[in-house]
């Protein structure tokens, strides 16, 4: 029998998440997407399709600042720059999708940085 990959296995666990997580225009989905070099927050509105805010490592305003991209501070900054750029579109309350990926780690800092700044899920 074959193996799985990890990103398939991942895969699947998102799909799984997302039939039950859906964003709404009340209630945005904070989409967190980790990669081995970069870290990315999006928020979604699922009734639509559209990207209402996006903050990541990638971006020169964030990332410049940065030792590294791919650590736990990095995670949190990103957080904290999700969380301002919701604020901003007036979005407060947000479904958190952690994209199948293991709540531990990067991922949980940026949850947890985005709920310092004023995100409530």
């Amino acid at each position: 029998m074959a193996r799985i990959s990890k990103d398939a296995a991942r895969r699947a666990r998102h799909e799984r998440l997302r039939k039950k997580v859906e964003g709404t225009p009340d209630r945005p989905r904070l989409l967190v997407r980790r990669t081995l070099h970069h870290i990315y927050a999006t928020l979604v509105d699922d009734s639509k399709g559209h990207t209402l805010a996006a903050a990541s490592t990638v971006e020169k305003t964030l990332g410049g600042d940065l030792q590294s991209k791919t650590s736990v501070d990095a995670a949190k900054a990103v957080g904290a720059a999700i969380a301002a750029k919701a604020k901003a579109a007036g979005i407060s309350d947000v479904v958190f999708d952690r994209g199948g990926y293991k709540y531990h780690g990067r991922v949980q800092a940026l949850a947890d940085a985005a709920r310092e700044a004023g995100l409530n899920f």
